[in-house]
């Protein structure tokens, strides 16, 4: 999966060594996507990732990422764990415009329409009620 946003907590680096004798080692980042209701991703570098990807607050990528689930004392744990990030691809280009179209003036405008541009004036109205006219309003 992958989801593309700015760094805007950087933890300091973990590590020990496990049960088996391994060093390890990783580093955890906070990321808001940049959407119009930005979520927050809590996302982990685990490993030799800490140090192939050094992220910065403020900094804009894009994470590659997998979701694991894992069950300890009767609870479950969830971990994004990244295993890229890069700069975002280049912002879309928006598509050209189209070009203007004139159509120019019409020949011959039918009677009772006006030319175009011309202002068009308001119809009359008549507000004297008639005899057969019985509604309040």
């Amino acid at each position: 999966m992958e989801v593309t946003g700015k760094i805007i907590v950087a933890m300091p680096e973990v590590g020990g060594t496990s049960a088996k004798g391994n060093a390890w080692k990783k580093r955890e980042y906070v990321l808001e996507t940049l959407e119009t209701y930005p979520k927050k991703v809590f996302f982990n570098f685990f490993g030799d990732r800490v140090d192939q990807f050094p992220l910065q607050v403020g900094q804009v990528v894009k994470i590659s990422f997998d979701i694991d689930s894992r069950e300890y004392n009767g609870r479950w744990y969830v971990d994004v764990r990244a295993w890229k990030a890069e700069a975002p691809d280049a912002t879309p280009q928006a598509a050209p415009a189209a070009p203007a179209v004139s159509y120019g003036v019409a020949p011959q405008m039918p009677g009772g329409y006006a030319t175009p541009g011309a202002p068009v004036p308001p119809p009359a109205v008549d507000l004297a009620p008639t005899p057969t006219d019985d509604l309040p309003f």
